[in-house]
């Protein structure tokens, strides 16, 4: 027998969810007390807590605190920088310029990591299928660059070795050691690397983004929160150059200082009256 809810009944059973407990002087965040959180717990504890529902080990709490850092910034030259420091200097609050920012971060620019997680996760496939790690990186490779798709996570259009990548894989290393992580997408990520060298005839190393694909994987996050994990890492340097940019000042600052042009290619000058015969 189906007993209909009253109206209060359907508000209350609206929205469901296992995160967070709120009633009057209580909070409570997957079950934990939030006092008994304040101060005890990191704040990569704290997102691993909330996304996955369970605390993390120490070591696995350092290894995400250490992709999260790695990720911080890379300059006003990033778009999404220099799009939050623009914004700051229309007048606009802090939380417009963060959130200007953040929308740019899309699958071009913000996108790559995620991209190389679901790269290791179709070579990871072809191993449960059978083939060797070797052997299923060159498959994926080739498939890959026959059809003119990008290698998401490797070379960088500025460094030519990214000095974040050789360290977040060292604490990968070390944490495989200690059995906080299997390894296994590390190696996904070594042999994605040959496998590119082999097929180019030169080496394009792993960068941050596929090396943070790496550490996500082995942590066991899916890629579309890979994404949403590198956002908030970003968001820290889009919130610094935001207010950095309001202390310094300026009104209106556009992407070139107005002394240097910009390439105009469209008609010569033409007048109104001469196109029409008078």
């Amino acid at each position: 027998m189906t007993t209909e809810l009253t109206r209060e009944e359907a508000a209350v059973q609206w929205w469901r969810t296992s995160i967070i407990d709120i009633v009057p002087g209580r909070i409570r965040v997957r079950g934990y007390p939030i006092e008994e959180l304040i101060g005890r717990i990191a704040f990569p504890d704290m997102i691993w807590l909330m996304l996955r529902g369970e605390l993390p080990t120490a070591a696995q709490g350092r290894l995400l605190e250490a992709a999260l850092v790695a990720s911080v910034d890379h300059g006003p030259q990033a778009p999404g920088i220099a799009i939050a420091r623009m914004s700051i200097t229309c007048g606009v609050g802090i939380n417009n310029a963060m959130a200007s920012g953040i929308n740019a971060l899309g699958d071009v620019h913000g996108g790559a990591g995620q991209q190389a997680m679901e790269l290791y996760g179709a070579i990871a496939a072809r191993q449960a299928e059978g083939a060797g790690l070797a052997e299923a990186a060159a498959a994926e490779i080739g498939e890959r660059l026959a059809k003119r798709a990008s290698i998401p996570g490797f070379g960088h259009r500025f460094h030519p070795v990214d000095p974040r990548a050789g360290r977040l894989l060292e604490l990968v290393d070390a944490a495989c050691a200690e059995g906080a992580v299997s390894g296994r997408f590390a190696a996904i990520g070594r042999a994605v690397e040959d496998a590119l060298a082999a097929a180019k005839k030169k080496r394009l190393p792993m960068n941050i983004d596929g090396v943070t694909a790496v550490v996500f994987l082995e942590l066991g996050f899916p890629p579309a929160l890979g994404r949403g994990l590198f956002v908030l890492s970003r968001s820290v340097g889009i919130l610094a150059h935001a207010w950095e940019q309001s202390c310094q000042g300026g009104r209106i600052k556009g992407p070139m200082p107005p002394s240097i042009p910009y390439t105009y290619d469209g008609p010569a000058l033409r007048h109104l009256e001469e196109e029409s015969g008078q």
